[in-house]
């Protein structure tokens, strides 16, 4: 029991430590002060966690013992990685299902961040499709579900001005929400039903069985030093064995993409290849005046150029807040761009600039997003599980959501998951109901308009609007994905450097400050989690026929090319100023950067995002 009280003590102090890449920054401010880094549940739920593995027994087949070299293993029904909305719902409908049928499952879900919601960031205007069915009273229970869309514009960005357009997007119905803030909600109604989670242990190994079966997942060690040794402070991993295991890792889950591939569930669709983008967002306290609840808008063109996908969405929350961000396509082709750099200029846009003066910025994050849509669902169903929510990539593109469909495909995978246990059925089952749900109908209605737009800017618009008016999502043809996203990277001959301005603090930021704001820290003395399958790759080719793009298409400036005498250009991680987006995994000309988790409870900590 005591080496586990020592290892959740060494997760509190790595997030409560200060991160040296940040020096000299204001303190929070006193409206996050207490949002910033919610330690105590943190902490209870570790405490759970080892009373659990000191023999405590709560909920049917879980048990404990001691697993593969040496580390303690707890043993579940389903163990569920990540507490996102696909993994939360998996949860719930499992121990909906145990009620109605009388039935006893032991369920986990593990999260790495220091607590849930912590890591999840979204738009988001949210669609209650799924949760309707999931939890229909949630209107009556409390949920952060309060602001109804009021409004719903849609503009072309020029330059200068702005050019009103058909809204495209049904957001009728619909809710501005804070998606981390009904995660934790979400957690709370699963922990009413009796499952168990854990934030602050990060999945980092998968477990399989002599018949290459996966029969769990394993946590990294923790207090591990940056040269490998072993500090004061180690603690082994342990081991959470399920005779199920879901993935529910996001976009570009680490281990759902080892999975993909070591089963090679793309070929047996076959399917295309999953293409992304990078979503920049920030989260602004806006004056009163200016303050319309409810108010959504869309925009595409400017600051981008036309053979770049992409767009900005901007959201009125309650409590005068505005959530708004640009969304980048990673298959942009000039090494030069970048997003952080391009949605600071999108922000002195006239007609958003004037929304934003003598406002205050409350919170700043990115991550990756899935855009490929019908075409690139892999098979996500492997020997022992199966892959849900966006791990898989089921978020309707022309919507701009996903929470609805990640949902869905949780409780589909739940309620397969239960006929396995309880009556020997099959998990190829979840494949079946996701082809035959709404989810599988939206998505191939949907499904051209993503690819419409490797034609540029103006054959895109037009081909989505015949998709949508004329077609209406039926067209006799399904079009195909340009190159994966790290293929579309040119060389710099083929382009001139793009000079953005300078941050002037009020509207615009540096990447310190804002990565601020994002609330994101590691334990520094850790072994850096993103690793170069070749170190020779920076300097021999990124550098110098990319101009170093790392260091532009990560939006925390965790890439840094700095002189060396003998290299003449050295590249430098700095790992800890990692926001878990993904892009370095995605986006890297020669895919040589693996992201890999770090220590858990590291990364960001959103409160409102």
């Amino acid at each position: 029991m005591y080496r586990f009280l020592s290892r959740s003590n060494t997760l509190i102090k790595s997030i409560s430590k200060p991160s040296p890449i940040l020096p000299n920054l204001p303190s929070t401010p006193s409206h996050l002060s207490a949002l910033s880094f919610p330690l105590p549940e943190f902490f209870y739920n570790c405490t759970n966690l080892l009373n659990s593995i000191d023999g405590c027994t709560i909920g049917g087949r879980r048990t404990f013992c001691s697993g593969s070299g040496g580390r303690e293993s707890l043993h579940y029904d389903v163990v569920i990685v990540g507490a996102g909305p696909a993994g939360l719902s998996a949860a719930i409908r499992l121990k909906q299902l145990c009620s109605e049928r009388n039935k006893d499952i032991s369920v986990c879900v593990l999260e790495k961040g220091s607590e849930v919601g912590a890591h999840i960031i979204s738009g988001n205007v949210f669609e209650p499709r799924a949760l309707d069915e999931l939890l229909p009273n949630w209107r009556h229970e409390g949920a952060p579900i309060e602001v109804p869309v009021s409004s719903d514009k849609f503009w072309l960005l020029t330059k200068n001005r702005h050019i009103p357009l058909p809204s495209p997007f049904d957001n009728k119905g619909n809710y501005v929400i804070s998606l981390s803030q009904l995660v934790r909600w979400m957690a709370a109604k699963a922990e009413e039903l009796g499952v168990e989670i854990y934030p602050g242990f990060a999945a980092s190994e998968i477990l399989y069985d002599e018949n290459n079966r996966v029969v769990g997942i394993g946590t990294n060690d923790m207090g591990i030093a940056k040269d490998g040794s072993r500090k004061e402070t180690f603690q082994s991993g342990i081991e959470l064995r399920g005779r199920l295991t879901f993935l529910a890792e996001g976009c570009r889950g680490s281990l759902s993409e080892k999975i993909i591939r070591n089963y090679k569930l793309r070929e047996k669709g076959p399917v295309q290849h999953q293409t992304y983008a990078l979503g920049v967002k920030e989260v602004w306290e806006i004056e009163e005046e200016k303050h319309e609840s409810g108010a959504v808008l869309h925009t595409i063109g400017w600051p981008l150029d036309r053979n770049t996908y992409g767009g900005s969405f901007l959201y009125h929350m309650k409590d005068r807040q505005v959530s708004f961000g640009l969304v980048v396509a990673l298959n942009y082709r000039n090494p030069y761009l970048s997003p952080f750099d391009e949605f600071q200029k999108f922000k002195h846009h006239p007609s958003i600039k004037s929304l934003l003066e003598g406002g205050t910025v409350l919170q700043y994050g990115a991550r990756t997003l899935n855009e490929g849509g019908f075409q690139s669902i892999p098979y996500p169903v492997f020997p022992g599980g199966a892959i849900i929510g966006c791990s898989a990539g089921f978020i309707n593109v022309p919507k701009i959501k996903g929470t609805h469909t990640a949902m869905k495909s949780g409780m589909l995978a739940a309620e397969a998951g239960f006929n396995v246990l309880v009556e020997d059925s099959q998990m190829e089952t979840y494949w079946d109901s996701l082809k035959k749900s709404w989810i599988w109908e939206e998505l191939y209605r949907a499904r051209n308009y993503r690819p419409a737009f490797e034609y540029g800017l103006v054959s895109g618009l037009a081909f989505s609007a015949l998709e949508r008016y004329i077609f209406r999502g039926n067209l006799p043809l399904t079009l195909k994905h340009g190159k994966p996203d790290h293929e579309a990277t040119e060389i710099t001959s083929l382009h001139t450097p793009i000079p953005y301005p300078k941050s002037d603090g009020v509207l615009s930021f540096d990447v310190p400050t804002s990565l601020y704001r994002s609330n994101t820290n590691h334990e520094h003395d850790q072994p850096v989690h993103l690793r170069l399958r070749d170190p020779n790759v920076p300097q021999h080719v990124n550098f110098p026929k990319f101009a170093g793009p790392e260091s532009r298409y990560c939006p925390a400036r965790v890439y840094e090319y700095i002189p060396d005498e003998k290299l003449g250009q050295k590249l430098q991680i700095n790992a800890q100023n990692c926001l878990h987006c993904k892009a370095c995994d995605i986006k890297d000309p020669k895919q040589n950067i693996e992201w890999t988790v770090p220590e858990g409870g590291g990364g960001p900590a959103y409160t409102i995002m």
